[in-house]
């Protein structure tokens, strides 16, 4: 594996393997690296010639209260997991190196960003997109792997791709859950005793929320209201959202119908934690609904 640190020496890196034809499969992370990112690894292993993994921890998309300089970082750590996942080149470069200057552009997305996580992280995926489209102009890659624990940041960089003519094809992977179902997190490690045995509940909302569909319910207000209930009764974290909206497009909807995201996000003392579930719903004779999980961001 190739621990790479500086932007030349990747293109150095990245020409050659251009110059020789071979596939690219990219796993963007900002570290602290656990089984989600091993999962993602291990497919954009399987699917490409090349595996690139870049540890970046990015201050644009940090507001001025939130935990940027807390964030988790382990890169001797995180360099043997990478490592064992047969990472070939691993891109770790500091942030004087990924911004050597005050940035005078940045991508501003003007769709999408108005919900869920959005609406309480004014100018987050401003810069998610900006350093996700300087990472794909780095790596070139032919598919890059996110995780379908941010969907809404799958669905922002999809429809980057799409708006500014990327040829990069984005792969959304199943969300990796602890046995209890807690979506894998790094800022898991956050969480009190108390406040760990309570995070499971998030995931349960959103399930008893999808059994309500099948049983026919369509109103989506109504499903969010007893979402909002049951996080309320069962943890002591505020509730950021609690949410069901139309996916990809990010819509508010009044009947449940077509592909959805059911959505929460908490925040605990030390922790904000997001989850969500996508679900395709047909509505079949008699009224009855089909539900399907919806794979395919």
């Amino acid at each position: 594996m190739n621990v790479v640190t500086t932007i030349n020496e990747l293109r150095d890196h990245i020409n050659s393997l251009k110059s020789e034809q071979k596939s690219i499969g990219f796993v963007a992370t900002m570290g602290a690296l656990h089984k989600g990112h091993l999962s993602l690894m291990e497919r954009a292993k399987q699917e490409n010639d090349v595996l690139v993994t870049s540890i970046f921890v990015n201050p644009l998309q940090f507001g001025p209260a939130e935990d940027y300089e807390m964030y988790p970082r382990s890169l001797e750590k995180d360099r043997k997991l990478a490592q064992s996942q047969k990472t070939d080149i691993l891109f770790a470069p500091v942030v004087d190196e990924m911004y050597p200057r005050p940035m005078f552009n940045e991508v501003n997305v003007i769709s999408g960003t108005d919900v869920l996580c959005g609406k309480s992280r004014p100018g987050h995926f401003n810069g998610v997109a900006t350093v996700v489209l300087k990472l794909f102009q780095l790596v070139q890659p032919n598919n890059a792997y996110f995780g379908q624990k941010d969907a809404q940041q799958v669905a922002i960089i999809k429809n980057l791709v799409k708006d500014f003519n990327i040829p990069v094809h984005v792969v959304a992977c199943e969300t990796m859950r602890e046995e209890d179902g807690l979506a894998i997190s790094s800022r898991n490690i956050y969480l009190s005793d108390k406040e760990r045995l309570q995070a499971a509940f998030l995931y349960e909302s959103l399930q008893r929320v999808m059994r309500r569909i099948e049983e026919g319910i369509t109103d989506s207000q109504l499903l969010e209201k007893e979402m909002n209930v049951f996080l309320k009764k069962h943890t002591d974290a505020p509730i950021d959202y609690a949410q069901i909206l139309s996916f990809p497009e990010l819509k508010t909807i009044d009947k449940i119908a077509g592909s959805i995201i059911i959505a929460g996000a908490v925040q605990f003392t030390k922790a904000r934690l997001i989850d969500n579930i996508l679900l395709h719903v047909n509505e079949m004779e008699g009224g009855n609904k089909y539900v399907s999980y919806y794979d395919e961001i």
